[in-house]
């Protein structure tokens, strides 16, 4: 099994360099890591070390697919704005395990709503949706790793 902090340490090594993928084998558990290109994300699944995604067995070693056609036409929606990660990390719904999500589809937020948390080498980082608008759908799942500048959430704006 590969550690949180390895497979950070592999992602920059492989965004530094002018390698395009990078696949490794160990114990049993494989890791590829691939820069994505512009009409797709990187995602990558692994058991999550930390003790709040441990709470969430769901979002672990799921596959995850690309946004789908139907997203993809809401993303391209111009009245549509898209609310991104400002970071690699995982992404939590919510304080804590058990708390209730911060926002669902339908939620009304506010410029300094948050919105979700990222969490970034053990640092829990509160995203706000920085527009007033309604939540019109989630692209991730909770428990997540996300890179810099994935669309998080889709908000129309009031």
């Amino acid at each position: 099994m590969f550690k949180m902090s390895e497979i950070k340490e592999l992602i920059k090594l492989v965004d530094q360099s002018s390698l395009q993928e990078l696949e490794i084998e160990n114990e049993g558990s494989r890791l590829l890591i691939r820069k994505p290109n512009k009409t797709e994300s990187l995602f990558v699944n692994t058991a999550p070390q930390h003790a709040y995604s441990q709470a969430y067995p769901t979002a672990v070693n799921q596959p995850q697919a690309p946004m789908n056609s139907s997203n993809a036409a809401k993303e391209m929606n111009s009245t549509l704005h898209t609310i991104v990660s400002p970071m690699v990390g995982t992404f939590y719904q919510s304080s804590s395990p058990g708390s209730a999500p911060f926002v669902s589809v339908g939620a009304k937020v506010g410029v300094k709503t948050a919105v979700c948390i990222i969490e970034a080498m053990k640092l829990m980082n509160e995203i706000e949706a920085e527009v007033n608008g309604e939540i019109v759908e989630i692209l991730v799942e909770n428990g997540q790793l996300v890179e810099y500048g994935q669309p998080l959430f889709l908000v129309k704006p009031e």
